[in-house]
């Protein structure tokens, strides 16, 4: 009893700090509601958005509400009430575009293993563990999808392979699901599990200058005396006209846009990058399965659960698994991870900082002078029983001096 004990016991961290998962999160998004809401690393560009969207809006609601005391109620209030309706929907399918998980993959603690570790040195492969250098595997690996051969890339921030259509966003520093774009306008990737409110947010805001822009001429052509008459006394509906003329080609054509997508059922990614009108698009299924699959699809549920509890460790690890074309070319002598900013020696284990502060210049142009006798090449990685050998045979002839 008391071994097992004690075996429960050393399995705890006992330095580790127990916190929600949206707290150490390393992606760059942010967090309210105790990670309930989810938003972007840029999302406070919804104040703008809502103030383009809600300042023409809220003026013309607040423009039929002073005009029921004067012309027809039966004509003001169905539109002051379908003007009210629109902007409620635009915000609410904003709010749910941008609060939302687009569809966040899970970061790996390591790199993922494999089954058969390969040993030939193509373009294609690198190091990943630092651990362990004969393990090498390939960046990019095929897979089949509809009949169709995809590759699929290795993330090196997220140590995974990612699945098809999906990408990692530099903005908010994650592999996204099905990744479509990151949205300035709502300051969030959109992504498989928003797309739909994105396009009922961008169809209805289209749908609202539109509303805004006939009823502001409405306005006008009701009034009694000349056009140009009534438009120099009406000014504000004038400037929501004109407002909304130019509000509608943006947001209109980026709806028409994306009907075209959803009709191919591609994603502004793809087709940017890989511009499926000139090969085949191993996704689409004509054009009414498409659009049946984005209308009645079920939105798959988050892979992240925010709000949960983790153990955070005090202790720096001692284990990097950081790519040779983020770390560069890494001396002889030492590692340093870049991240945590720990320097480590030839067999893993941390260096004291006394030997941090060691100068091996002169060691480094020893063996650039040897290398250069032999053959003109410089090898990178050299066996440490030599490094130990030229070192001592320099430290005896400075004892003779």
């Amino acid at each position: 009893m008391a071994s097992r004990s004690s075996s429960i016991a050393t399995s705890i961290p006992p330095s580790g700090v127990k916190r929600r998962l949206y707290q150490v999160w390393k992606g760059n998004n942010k967090f309210l509601c105790g990670g309930r809401l989810v938003f972007g690393q840029d999302a406070s560009s919804l104040f703008l958005t809502s103030f383009l969207i809600g300042g023409p809006a809220i003026t013309f609601c607040i423009r039929m509400l002073l005009s029921l005391k004067k012309e027809d109620p039966h004509f003001s209030n169905p539109v002051l009430i379908g003007g009210v309706v629109l902007t409620v929907l635009v915000f609410v399918f904003l709010l749910m575009t941008s609060s939302r998980d687009p569809g966040i993959i899970p970061r790996n603690a390591q790199p993922p293993e494999l089954e058969e570790p390969l040993d030939i040195n193509t373009p294609s492969m690198e190091w990943i563990n630092n651990k362990a250098p004969n393990l090498k595997f390939p960046r990019v690996k095929d897979m089949t999808v509809n009949g169709h051969t995809v590759k699929v890339k290795f993330c090196d921030t997220c140590l995974l392979y990612r699945p098809p259509r999906a990408s990692h966003c530099s903005i908010c520093n994650n592999c996204v699901q099905k990744f479509d774009h990151h949205c300035p306008w709502v300051g969030q990737c959109i992504a498989s599990r928003n797309y739909p409110f994105f396009i009922l947010f961008i169809s209805s805001s289209t749908l609202l200058c539109i509303y805004v822009f006939a009823f502001s001429w409405v306005n006008l052509l009701r009034q009694k005396g000349r056009l140009w008459v009534n438009m120099s006394h009406d000014v504000l509906s004038v400037t929501l006209i004109v407002y909304c003329f130019i509000a509608v080609w943006f947001v209109g054509g980026l709806t028409v846009f994306h009907l075209y997508l959803i009709s191919t059922n591609q994603t502004t990614y793809e087709n940017f990058r890989y511009r499926y009108d000139k090969k085949e698009n191993p996704y689409t299924k004509g054009i009414l399965q498409n659009f049946k699959e984005l209308s009645c699809g079920r939105i798959p549920k988050s892979m992240i659960n925010f709000r949960e509890w983790v153990v955070v460790e005090d202790d720096i690890p001692d284990e990097s698994y950081t790519s040779d074309l983020e770390r560069g070319f890494i001396s002889s002598k030492h590692k340093f991870d870049m991240e945590m900013g720990t320097m480590y020696g030839k067999d893993g284990m941390g260096v004291p900082p006394i030997l941090k502060e060691l100068d091996y210049s002169g060691i480094d142009d020893t063996l650039k002078k040897k290398a250069g006798e032999k053959g003109g090449e410089y090898d990178i990685f050299v066996p440490a029983e030599q490094t130990k050998s030229k070192t001592g045979g320099a430290n005896a002839q400075e004892e003779k001096q």
